[in-house]
């Protein structure tokens, strides 16, 4: 079992909690990870860039001139893409970037994910992370006496709105529910911070 000490509010050591080692206690492999995050950032791309074709432009079909006798070489319509003018040979079309990868794969890449934070010592276990008050002022002074700058937050079931709120202009700290913990925004980020909830949570989907 990993053991990690719950963090109080005012960010000293408290009473400390085992993680288990099938989730947290790994030995991270980067193929994995890359893998996983190469799958979530495929998924992200809108793949809606396109340029004209030959069948795309505008201009008449007719041949340019006339195939024998002028020297030239043979052609037939203007929008071939070696003119001015003409379509692009071979330019992106609309697609989707996605592709497959199986859903054990992606959970044991989050198991890593999660291991390689823990054997780093960048993880902060707390009883919960909560506001008084809709204010960006008060969740830094927050994260300021936590001692992190650069974090992914992971909540229970339900962000508290406060949070929610206060976090939007608060630079290089994101704030997930527990059913939107990824790869990408764990690594992303110096520090994972995790509620008991979210650690029950997690527990709770490999068990």
């Amino acid at each position: 079992m990993v053991d990690i000490a719950i963090t109080t509010a005012d960010g000293a050591a408290g009473e400390k909690i085992s993680l288990s080692d099938d989730i947290f206690g790994l030995e991270p492999r980067a193929d994995i990870l890359h893998r996983v995050v190469r799958w979530q950032l495929a998924r992200r791309q809108a793949g809606t860039h396109q340029t004209l074709g030959r069948s795309d432009i505008a201009r008449t079909g007719k041949k340019m001139y006339k195939q024998k006798g002028t020297g030239r070489a043979r052609h037939a319509q203007a929008s071939a893409p070696q003119f001015r003018g003409g379509g692009r040979a071979f330019g992106p079309v609309v697609r989707s970037h996605a592709h497959e990868l199986n859903k054990k794969f992606r959970a044991l890449g989050l198991k890593h994910a999660l291991s390689a934070k823990a054997k780093d010592q960048q993880i902060v276990v707390l009883d919960s992370f909560s506001l008084d008050e809709p204010k960006t002022k008060a969740l830094k002074d927050r994260i300021e006496k936590l001692g992190f700058a650069n974090a992914l937050i992971v909540d229970g079931a339900e962000v508290e709105n406060n949070v929610k709120l206060a976090v939007r202009s608060v630079p290089y700290v994101d704030v997930l529910p527990v059913q939107g913990i990824n790869v990408y925004d764990i690594l992303r980020r110096d520090t994972l911070v995790l509620t008991k909830a979210a650690i029950d949570a997690l527990e709770a989907r490999f068990k």
